[in-house]
């Protein structure tokens, strides 16, 4: 059995600290931080239950607002982790919203209008499954826009992710990382499988041969916008089980640091008898 980790180990392992650059080769996606798939299904069922504790008090003392955002090449896990570990989250004071292709009335409005329609109000957690960090990747990587527009975005991100921050939201981008060989065996099972054949579309081979230019893109985003106010975390992905147990305990960790509470009670509930 692992040992025991202290609490916020998962967040500095992973915490990508503003300012250093960062190389993905450096990291392993097939990382568990001594974490073994048995030890790692009790501790989520833990973190779950975190979760749910938290995001009580957050709804009821509407402390603040979350937005968590999920990157990650395809396969990586998004929807794997919105499924297992954001379950624990009641949809009363959630919404997960999955940015696709533009339609022409968001094409017609600033690239941020559609994903600033979308973040929490207070008491509310928000989760991007890909997000406004798509205006810089995929628009980059094929091309969609000149450089000199693509490039100034960063610096306008971070700018909108500080006003978020300052305004109450608590922002955490989680990058899922996966290896070339990993994604080949999820794609293959995609074909392989009756029932998961509807998530695999030809053009998905052809976003795979573009492998290196979108890790040069992810980079460079990884790079200039992990922010004290909203922290880029690379999080090693080969092993689902082990993505899920980073993401929950980091999440749960933030949510911590908030000192949630619930509202106080009326004044001599106390002394009242339900008869």
């Amino acid at each position: 059995m692992a040992a025991e980790k202290p609490a916020g180990a998962l967040s500095k392992a992973f915490r990508v600290e503003p300012g250093s650059k960062v190389d993905l080769s450096k990291w392993d996606p097939s990382d568990t931080q001594g974490h073994t798939k048995q030890s790692a299904d009790k501790e989520l069922v833990r973190g779950i239950e975190r979760l749910e504790s938290l995001q009580d008090r957050l709804w009821a003392g509407k402390g603040g607002a979350i937005l968590i955002v999920l990157q990650g090449i395809d396969t990586a896990g998004k929807d794997g982790t919105v499924r297992h570990v954001m379950s624990a989250f009641n949809s009363q004071g959630c919404q997960v919203i999955g940015f696709g292709v533009p339609t022409d009335d968001e094409l017609a409005h600033d690239y941020l209008w559609r994903h600033h329609l979308h973040t929490p109000a207070k008491g509310w957690i928000s989760i991007f499954n890909r997000s406004h960090y798509e205006n810089v990747l995929v628009v980059r990587v094929h091309d969609l826009v000149p450089k000199k527009q693509w490039e100034r975005r960063y610096d306008q991100i971070n700018a909108w992710e500080r006003m978020l921050s300052d305004e109450g939201t608590t922002i955490l981008k989680f990058f899922l990382l996966i290896d070339k060989d990993e994604q080949r065996r999820r794609q293959q099972d995609r074909i392989d499988q009756p029932e998961k054949q509807w998530k695999f579309k030809a053009a998905d081979l052809k976003e795979r041969e573009l492998w290196d230019q979108y890790t040069q893109a992810y980079q460079d985003a990884l790079t200039r916008c992990s922010t004290q106010w909203a922290p880029w975390y690379v999080i090693p992905s080969n092993r689902k089980w082990f993505r899920n147990l980073a993401v929950a305990e980091i999440v749960a960790d933030r949510l911590d640091q908030l000192k949630l509470a619930y509202p106080p009670a009326e004044p001599g509930i106390d002394k009242i008898v339900v008869k």
